[in-house]
């Protein structure tokens, strides 16, 4: 079995920091305690898969929390946001928050860093409800779920957040390994191993995971198991806020909307302002800004008094 803790502290709190200071003010206590699941969760499958993209998780529903998206990439570099619509009571759980009517979706997305020619991101969806049509009570069930119809793994899950730390641990049966005498991951020795496992992960508590330091975490749940442990990434090769959009980006999105919608803009706005929902960087386009968006290839664009 393999396992992966991630533990994000100052990278979350600037998450909410930079909310909280922007426009749109904080999130809902429990839509805060959902992202810093979400962040943990992807950083936690991005180090697990090794995947050379960036991996989405996105949860859409019918609540308040139309969706919810927490990005993270090879870097660890990692960015989350929600878009809430109404009022969230407080103590909300998952099936309040994202599946009031039962329709909640969660999707992950793999989206490569280089794609070759035609290629397209992966995407899994799986609904917010298990094979009885009971809501799933919190995040860490629906993505043990998803591994399981996904891509046949069996894995645990433990997810916690506060407005100071955002962590989890997840522990996974490699596929081929695992038992006794050369057993097989569908032997019955491989499981027992695994459900053996998953139950001490399990007993994990919520306070524990936030509170107490990594390895204190591991010696008390494993201290009777052999454990092969990885130096731990942290500081700049660690986990870390990190957000992917540009100018150049935010230049592109406005070329698609076209010269027409364009110009509409800024004739009843006088420029055109686009905010980052996972920063809060505002970016701001005069007339002679959008008119370098639109200018043919190689033509020189005229200058602009815009401060970039």
């Amino acid at each position: 079995m393999r396992g992966v803790a991630v533990r994000l502290t100052d990278s979350w709190r600037e998450v909410l920091r930079r909310r909280a200071d922007g426009a749109a003010g904080a999130w809902p206590q429990p839509v805060r305690q959902l992202l810093g699941e979400m962040a943990a969760a992807s950083m936690l499958m991005q180090s697990n898969i090794k995947f050379n993209g960036a991996l989405v998780l996105q949860i859409m529903g019918d609540g308040p929390v139309k969706v919810a998206v927490a990005e993270s990439r090879p870097d660890l570099g990692f960015r989350c946001t929600a878009k809430v619509v109404g009022d969230v009571a407080p103590g909300s759980g998952l099936p309040a928050l994202v599946n009031a009517g039962g329709h909640g979706r969660c999707a992950i997305t793999l989206d490569p860093q280089e794609r070759l020619p035609g290629q397209q991101p992966y995407q899994g969806v799986v609904s917010l409800v298990d094979a009885d049509s009971a809501s799933f009570g919190a995040l860490a069930g629906v993505l043990e779920h998803y591994m399981l119809q996904s891509e046949q793994l069996d894995t645990r899950l433990v997810l916690a957040a506060s407005d100071d730390v955002a962590a989890g641990l997840l522990i996974q049966r490699v596929p081929g390994e695992g038992g006794t005498q050369g057993a097989v991951a569908t032997g019955a020795d491989a499981l027992e191993d695994f459900n053996r496992i998953a139950i001490l992960a399990a007993s994990l508590t919520a306070k524990e995971l936030l509170e107490l330091p990594t390895l204190e975490v591991l010696h008390r749940l494993f201290w009777e198991e052999k454990l092969l442990r990885h130096e731990p990434q942290t500081g700049v090769s660690g986990p870390r806020f990190a957000c992917t959009c540009s100018r150049a980006r935010v230049a592109g999105m406005i070329r698609s909307l076209g010269a027409d919608e364009a110009q509409g803009i800024l004739a009843e706005q006088g420029q055109i302002e686009v905010g980052c929902d996972f920063c809060g960087q505002q970016y701001r386009f005069d007339a002679v800004d959008a008119a370098a968006v639109f200018a043919a290839p190689g033509a020189n664009p005229p200058a602009s008094p815009t401060v970039q």
